[in-house]
């Protein structure tokens, strides 16, 4: 098979070149094997994936790994996923090359953009110049990426002198992303509790549901007409995994024609999910935190998704 050359630029690039992502709570949360990879994907993974990882129950973090690469694979006819294969051994040979900055190579600078641009097709190195600094310069084409290295201590630091190219590069990100088929795009769906309020001795809560439309599968009946049913459920537990509250709700979503639909594009829709209690199941549970479980079945090709989060009753 002819060996394919892959460049990634998956990340939104401002942020990949001038910011680092502080550590959010629920990703303090994961296993260690669930941050490690988590770490190791950040300059591929987008922002929706991310979400998507952290709020899923852990027992469901391995089947999202395996469809994140499958996603990416450019021929999922065969056994061989060359897009992971390559991404995985620039960042060893990253972590080869970049060694001395006090921290492993692939996390450097000049290890970011060898992982997500692959080896330059030019790379010049400067010893120490009049201002003092020391230099490196990769080109990409005629793409200058420059790294400055302030004290010639081997810490080279990416230029701000690129942000010049940001729109050259944003422009390469929106075409490689489309390489990710509206097929093989990524399932999802926003569950948030928008309001608890207790009153005497009873709860009133109110669940809110939103999926794009895009992302809805429909079956097409027989005078053109598109339908398809969504099936909610969700559980809400305590901390010792008691049950304090469970409910389900579909819906049914019909279009006249393709064209209605398409009018949707871009929008969302939504659906409220009401939480009363006490009732004839559940007493009142106490003020405090809980983790509420969802899961979101589609009757038209069957896909399911399940989610974890924590809020407050």
């Amino acid at each position: 098979m002819r060996k394919k050359r892959f460049i990634f630029f998956l990340l939104p690039v401002l942020s990949l070149l001038l910011t680092s992502c502080l550590t959010s709570r629920l990703e303090r949360k994961l296993k260690p094997a669930d941050q490690d990879w988590l770490s190791e994907v950040r300059y591929i993974i987008t922002p929706e994936e991310r979400k998507i990882f952290l709020e899923l129950p852990e027992s469901e973090r391995e089947k999202f790994k395996e469809d994140f690469w499958a996603r990416r694979d450019p021929d999922p006819d065969t056994e061989i996923n060359e897009f992971k294969d390559e991404y995985y051994q620039r960042l060893n040979r990253a972590n080869q090359m970049f060694m001395g900055e006090g921290r492993p190579g692939w996390l450097t600078d000049r290890g970011r953009i060898y992982i997500l641009f692959g080896p330059p097709t030019e790379r010049y190195t400067y010893p120490m110049e009049a201002s003092g600094y020391c230099r490196e310069v990769w080109y990409y084409g005629s793409f200058p990426v420059i790294f400055i290295d302030e004290h010639c201590s081997g810490n080279f630091i990416i230029s701000a002198i690129n942000l010049e190219h940001l729109q050259d590069l944003n422009l390469a990100q929106g075409y490689f992303q489309n390489t990710i088929t509206q097929e093989r795009s990524v399932f999802n769906y926003d569950l948030k509790l928008t309001r608890s309020q207790r009153t005497g001795d009873s709860l009133k809560a109110k669940l809110i549901f939103s999926m794009k439309y895009e992302q809805i599968w429909f079956e097409t009946r027989d005078d053109a007409s598109l339908e398809t049913q969504l099936y909610l459920s969700v559980e809400i537990k305590n901390a010792a995994g008691e049950t304090v509250w469970s409910g389900q709700k579909t819906a049914h979503l019909t279009f006249t024609d393709e064209e209605e639909l398409e009018k949707m594009r871009g929008l969302k829709f939504t659906m409220e999910v009401e939480i009363y209690l006490p009732d004839e199941r559940y007493p009142l549970p106490p003020p405090g935190k809980y983790r509420m479980y969802s899961t979101l079945k589609q009757r038209t090709g069957g896909k399911e998704l399940k989610k974890v989060a924590e809020i407050k009753l």
